[in-house]
């Protein structure tokens, strides 16, 4: 066993130094480790994480979200290449929905973001969500902290955008941005007030050619709602801000506003006490997502589950009753 333990650390060690030594095979290699479902390639994952983890933490790190049909992946082609020709290094981890039936995922951004895709100052992950609430992979947060380890200053997490739950993101994520547009029912009446209410900005697409007016009436609109929403992070005043991803307009604002963010929750304190507050609740959700696996594969509990889980389906034993039978064997044992 011991053995099996040094072999797993020495193999994870040799590829944190190839991954913080900027190989791009290798971090491709490690998020494919660290989204693995194997149970044996747990530990050699863990210990992944453990040798990145000194070099991560040193990146912006920004969520995106917004309903489908926004141009989410139009937008951060375009935004991602303003950020290159900046000199900067970004990484693109793009969460797409997993099939019901298959659990496969359609894995479709990076081949939306062509131009992005092809430059060597940009990587981009394309994982399934695997049906995880909010549309983020399970794994997120440690192929984030892979992809600063290997030297990528930005950070940007795309959601699927199915709703309320995409507040997910925002507890992984030092600024959240959510992207409406014009005409796709982005309307103040379409949009969930959970969602606004937790957005650093908001920024309105599409504003060219038939939606040019549109989107800046739009824009407006959003400034006076939120004029009665309290800011997720105090001190900072949520702007809504107007791009053009097909004309690639309105993307130094952008950027300067996300450099303000920075600064702003920098300074006062609030990014430390931000990623604090998410790492505490990372360690909670590892917690309940390790508990329900052991409870599913906990031999007494799968005995009587299929059992349980038909009585319940048939209305012949409430919910309530079964759980704690359920949980009575678990513990026993």
């Amino acid at each position: 066993m011991a053995e099996g333990k040094t072999g797993n650390g020495a193999a994870a060690g040799a590829m944190a130094r190839a991954v913080i030594a900027g190989e791009r095979r290798a971090l491709a290699q490690a998020i494919t480790l660290i989204e693995s479902t194997r149970i044996d390639d747990r530990g050699k994952a863990e210990k992944l994480v453990e040798a990145l983890l000194p070099q991560s933490g040193k990146s912006i790190r920004l969520g995106i979200s917004g309903s489908p049909g926004v141009g989410k992946s139009t937008f951060i082609e375009a935004f991602g290449l303003h950020l290159l020709n900046h000199g900067h290094k970004l990484a693109v981890l793009a969460v797409d929905p997993s099939s019901p039936l298959s659990g496969g995922s359609i894995l479709g951004d990076k081949t939306r973001m062509e131009e992005l895709a092809r430059d060597e100052r940009a990587f981009i992950r394309p994982s399934p969500s695997g049906g995880t609430l909010g549309g983020v992979a399970r794994r997120t947060r440690e192929a984030m902290l892979a992809c600063e380890a290997a030297g990528f200053d930005v950070v940007i997490i795309e959601t699927v955008g199915v709703g309320q739950s995409e507040i997910a993101v925002a507890d992984m994520v030092d600024m959240f941005m959510l992207l409406l547009s014009p005409g796709g029912g982005d309307d103040l009446q379409g949009i969930k007030r959970g969602i606004v209410e937790i957005a650093d900005t908001i920024v309105v697409t599409k504003r060219d050619g038939e939606f040019f007016n549109a989107a800046s009436q739009m824009a407006a609109d959003y400034r006076g709602a939120l004029a009665f929403l309290r800011p997720p992070t105090e001190g900072w005043t949520v702007p809504v801000l107007t791009c053009s991803a097909a004309k690639r307009t309105g993307m130094e604002q952008i950027w300067s506003t996300v450099q303000k963010h920075h600064v702003t929750v920098e300074t006062s304190g609030a990014l430390a006490r931000k990623r604090a507050a998410q790492n505490e609740a990372w360690l909670w959700s590892e917690v309940r997502e390790g508990l329900i696996e052991r409870f599913r594969d906990h031999a007494d509990v799968a005995a009587t589950l299929d059992q349980t889980e038909a009585a319940v389906k048939s209305g012949a034993l409430a919910p309530t009753a079964a759980a704690r039978k359920l949980l009575d064997r678990f513990a026993k044992s």
